[in-house]
């Protein structure tokens, strides 16, 4: 789900609100606040699978000619 913030700068880039969420859950996971690793371990362990599925999809509706007719998928 989406987070909005009322003194939040808007990101115009495509795909913002997923880019913001993932970031997010990688950071306060406890793979990376509380073992230290590096999130692109955490990553590979498959922690906020979820989510980077959301943004891989979200990446690729932009390069999808249907997405013309379709809108990007995403929020």
């Amino acid at each position: 789900m989406p987070k909005y913030y009322e003194d939040k700068e808007e990101d115009g880039r495509a795909c913002a609100g997923i880019r913001e969420d993932f970031k997010t859950c990688l950071l306060q996971h406890d793979c990376v606040v509380k073992e230290g690793k590096m999130p692109s371990e955490c990553l590979k362990e498959g922690h906020c699978k979820g989510l980077q599925v959301a943004f891989f999809e979200c990446k690729r509706s932009m390069l999808d000619t249907r997405s013309r007719f379709r809108g990007r998928k995403g929020y």
